[in-house]
């Protein structure tokens, strides 16, 4: 062992040594390969004559960089040496048997590469050399042989890798080179090779095929579909002995021939010529050959879809597509390992062909309604995680949620094809499902999506009138009780399905006495899973928000049947893990229902006043009960105590949804009277809690909804509501206080004048304390959650003010008490106007000042006047400055011409902006623009300013 070789032991075997050593190795590995020459014939003499895998690969794999790196810089004279080296090492001379694999695929690779960049041009005679002593050659050389077509087609050849246009070039001129030269050789070579080894060395025949495989998509299809390979082909996928390996390469080969581009006609000729009939007749078989079998009812499909217009070949097109679906089906069906999505896709295509279909169509259809209800079957072995979903269980529930995306759309195609057909596979389904205690949930499961699923292709007429067999399958559905109706999945999808349905109820009110037990007995909100308990809460919402009127009767037996689920509500530990993590659905929507039942016309006054105050009462006792337990002790917000009256007050705002202003204020005063109550009820908790948040927003959104339903009832309530909500709030609390602010003005106008010039200096003293200048670092912090809450604040705030404006409450910012602000009001108006990068907040800005043009320059307020010409004139001054001569062009061609402005005025203007852009006499300029606003005036145009 020379220097070199215990050099590449010490690079390939890094724990032999230590890193100094090795890396001196490294440096004398990199050394050797310095002269390309040299460093040939070291690699070709240790190929030959060194024992050591390590030193081989080190030596195959250095000629293999030297070819793609430094291909160039090679001496010409030194190539003829290399090429018969390496035909040598891949025929005459082979590597050993015992070499391992991956040293083989090196040479492989290597001469692969070489072939790359050199035939035919350089090199036109590798293949010549190697083909004529294939057939008596040893093994090791025929395995060589299809190790090196596989090199150059995973390098080159093969068009299911990306390549660049050099590869794309090359490729194409090693193709046809190939084709022109040795093609049929290659091919008689596999034929020969898979002949001989099929017995006695099976491995051997496979990796033949699998090299046959590859090249079939570019190669002439005669040179192996015809009527030696085929027969060939098909006796190594029949034959009873033949193994799995030699059989699953057969298969492969004749997938590929079955693929191969070619003119529909010619492909249909190809088709009826192979065997695969046979294949289908095998149903071990089918099942060890899915690719090959989808693979040709694809290629069926595409034929009938070209062909089956055709008089002749059209009939027949369509049988070989029909002798092929049984099999697909039967994949469907029985094995795991199916792409689905490529089926799928297959059965979609072949459904869309259908336009009147025939009975042995409908028959495949009714087989492709089967296949989607094997396929969205859960897996039995997650059937506990799913009923209290875990983590395995929400995984499961995502992936299947995927897989029957497509399996839905196809589903939907068939419905569309056969309505019918569809409607009595259903039918069956549900009738077998409660019939029989056998059925598994996952099947009852998959019955009920399907019926959900197929709501979805009729139309709500359809639905309303029970079209087709609707009519019995709605009533089927609203009367059911299955035996495995407790799990979670099947009591979901049951309930989801009632909902889709509901709009036949509508129309046929003989069931609602049966879809209100569907929604209130065990299967719904009595269900003992909670997610099936809320999920039903919020669907029985929905449902009395459709029927309304048609629930009157039924409303005693309704509202006793909530009785305990509304006591569990306020009185559960909401603390819980299981309720914490519980999502939007929380079961306030049973009151939600109850409030659209009671907020009724339709009930009487004395049972709407008697029910009402059945639900109210309960929960405001609790309230000062729990508030008078929390005099003596400090609450936290993740007390037991803020949970409890968060819920309460979420009882009380779902509860308030169903009723309004004109049935709570006009026809029904009586029910005002207890919602005000409740309020003041309410309000307590703010007034001792006003600096628990939680707390705080539920009441503000509480406030939202009686805001709406009080009318001016309200106003007793909101002096001491704001101040308590003004206490120790931030940003976002202030976000959603001027929310309510816009609300009150938006709905009463000028009515809440005397109350907002009360508030007013304690809004804009908390404004802008929040917004002062030094509030919006653009520092690396600027991105920061703060800084976002307080640029929503910034946007709340103009549009607080543009209420104001808009709403004839400009009068606030002049009451005694809030004049202080109105000089900061202006220049923020004005900057923001002017240079804030949210043109639509600008916009806004512009439009107060307009608004307030409107409304202060009409009186004789002399002072109030001078400062809002002086924010103008300012505000002109800035815009001259950051447009220039385009803002005076526009102003003087268009704004003062629009305004009937007299052309020496607006000369006389130009003149005086000038002279103040050079002096910065901000007097004489505003006293200017006083006179020309007066002049305007008496030509009745005073109020075009800043438009």
């Amino acid at each position: 062992m020379d220097d070199l070789e215990k050099a590449i032991l010490l690079v390939y075997e890094p724990s032999a040594a230590d890193p100094g050593l090795r890396a001196q190795a490294m440096a004398f590995c990199e050394q050797a390969k310095a002269d390309p020459s040299a460093l040939f014939r070291l690699c070709l003499d240790r190929l030959h004559r060194s024992p050591l895998v390590p030193v081989q690969f080190w030596c195959l794999q250095a000629l293999h960089d030297v070819l793609v790196l430094r291909y160039s810089s090679i001496p010409p004279a030194d190539l003829p040496l290399l090429r018969s080296s390496l035909i040598c090492l891949a025929s005459d001379r082979p590597l050993p048997h015992s070499s391992p694999p991956f040293l083989r695929n090196k040479l492989a690779q290597v001469l692969a590469t070489l072939i790359r960049l050199e035939y035919p041009t350089l090199w036109p005679s590798p293949f010549l050399h190697l083909l004529p002593r294939l057939p008596s050659a040893e093994p090791l050389a025929v395995d060589m042989f299809a190790r090196l077509l596989v090199a150059l087609d995973d390098d080159l050849l093969s068009q299911d890798y990306p390549r660049s246009p050099e590869e794309v070039a090359a490729a194409s001129r090693v193709k046809d080179s190939m084709r022109h030269q040795c093609v049929p050789q290659i091919a008689r070579h596999w034929f020969d090779a898979v002949s001989l080894y099929r017995s006695s060395a099976a491995a051997l025949a496979a990796a033949a095929l699998d090299t046959m495989k590859r090249y079939v998509s570019w190669i002439d299809i005669t040179l192996v579909a015809n009527d030696a390979f085929i027969p060939l082909l098909f006796d190594l996928i029949l034959a009873p002995g033949s193994p799995e390996q030699l059989r699953s390469a057969a298969a492969g080969c004749v997938l590929a021939i079955v693929l191969k581009r070619m003119d529909p006609r010619s492909k249909f000729a190809l088709l009826r010529r192979l065997r695969v009939n046979q294949v289908f007749a095998d149903a071990d078989l089918v099942l060890k050959l899915v690719t090959l079998i989808t693979g040709y009812a694809s290629e069926a499909l595409e034929c009938y879809k070209k062909l089956g217009s055709e008089e002749i070949e059209g009939p027949f097109s369509l049988e070989l597509l029909e002798e092929a679906l049984p099999s697909v089906f039967y994949v469907m069906q029985n094995c795991e390992e199916v792409d689905s999505g490529n089926v799928v896709d297959f059965l979609s295509d072949y459904v869309s062909t259908m336009k009147s279909p025939s009975q042995q169509q409908v028959a495949y259809l009714g087989q492709i309604l089967e296949v989607i209800r094997v396929q969205i079957c859960y897996d039995p072995a997650y059937r506990s995680n799913l009923n209290i979903p875990d983590k395995i269980g929400r995984e499961e529930e995502d992936q299947m949620s995927e897989r029957r995306k497509e399996l839905f759309t196809l589903f939907r195609s068939v419905c569309r094809v056969v309505p019918d057909v569809t409607q009595l596979f259903i039918r069956t389904l549900l009738a077998n499902a409660l019939s029989s205690s056998e059925m598994s949930v996952e099947e009852v499961e998959a019955a009920l999506t399907l019926f959900y699923r197929y709501g979805e292709t009729v139309s709500e007429e359809a639905i309303r009138t029970g079209g087709g067999l609707l009519g019995e399958l709605i009533p089927m559905l609203l009367l059911a009780r299955f035996s495995c109706h407790l799990h979670r999945v099947v009591a979901l999808v049951y309930l989801e399905t009632v909902s889709r349905y509901i709009k036949f109820v509508q129309e046929n009110v003989q069931y609602i006495p049966h879809v209100l037990a569907a929604f209130l007995d065990e299967r719904g909100i009595h269900h003992p899973n909670l997610n099936v308990s809320r999920r039903a809460s919020y669907l029985f919402m929905r449902a009395v928000k459709l029927l309304k009127a048609k629930l009157v009767p039924f409303l005693d037996t309704i509202l006793q049947s909530l009785q305990d689920t509304v006591a569990h509500f306020t009185s559960v530990d909401w603390m819980s893990k299981e309720l914490k993590c519980s999502g939007s659905e929380d079961g306030s929507q049973t009151f939600e229902a109850i409030g659209l039942l009671l907020g009724m016309e339709d009930v009487l006054p004395e049972k709407q006043s008697e029910y009402l105050a059945a639900f109210l009462n309960p929960l405001c006792q609790q309230v000062k009960a729990l508030l008078l337990d929390s005099k003596v002790q400090e609450l936290e917000e993740s007390s037991a105590k803020v949970v409890a009256l968060q819920q309460i007050i979420m009882a009380l705002n779902a509860l308030s949804k169903g009723f309004n202003e004109r049935l709570v204020i006009g026809s029904r005063p009586m029910v005002g009277i207890m919602f005000k109550q409740t309020l003041d009820v309410v309000l307590q908790i703010l007034v001792m809690f006003p600096n628990i948040k939680p707390l705080r927003n539920k009441i503000t959104s509480f406030l939202h909804r009686m805001v709406d339903i009080l009318g001016t009832s309200i106003f007793p309530c909101l002096h001491v509501a704001l101040k308590q909500l003004l206490v120790e709030n931030e940003p976002k609390d202030m976000v959603d206080f001027l929310l309510l602010i816009n609300q009150l003005i938006c709905k009463f106008d000028t009515s809440v004048g005397s109350l907002l010039e009360e508030i007013f200096p304690a809004i804009a003293s908390r404004l802008f304390v929040f917004l002062s200048s030094d509030a919006f670092s653009s520092g690396s912090g600027a991105n920061t959650e703060e800084i976002r809450e307080l640029q929503e604040l910034q946007r709340m705030l103009y549009t607080f003010l543009h209420v104001m404006a808009t709403h004839d409450l400009s009068s606030v910012f002049l009451a005694p008490n809030c004049k202080g602000y109105l000089d900061a009001i202006m220049r923020l108006l004005l900057l923001t106007s002017c240079t804030h990068k949210d043109m639509l907040l600008r916009k806004l800005c512009v439009q107060i000042f307009v608004k307030l043009i409107k409304d202060w320059c009409t009186n004789n307020n002399g002072e109030d006047k001078l400062l809002l010409f002086g924010e103008i004139v300012l505000a002109q001054k800035v815009m001259y400055e950051k447009f220039g001569d385009a803002f005076i062009i526009h102003f003087l061609s268009k704004g003062l011409p629009a305004a009937h402005c007299p052309q020496d005025l607006a000369e006389q203007y130009y003149q005086k902006l000038q002279i103040f852009q050079q002096g910065n006499d901000i007097k004489t300029l505003k006293s200017f623009y006083q006179s020309l606003i007066e002049n305007l005036k008496q030509h009745q145009n005073g109020s075009f300013v800043f438009r």
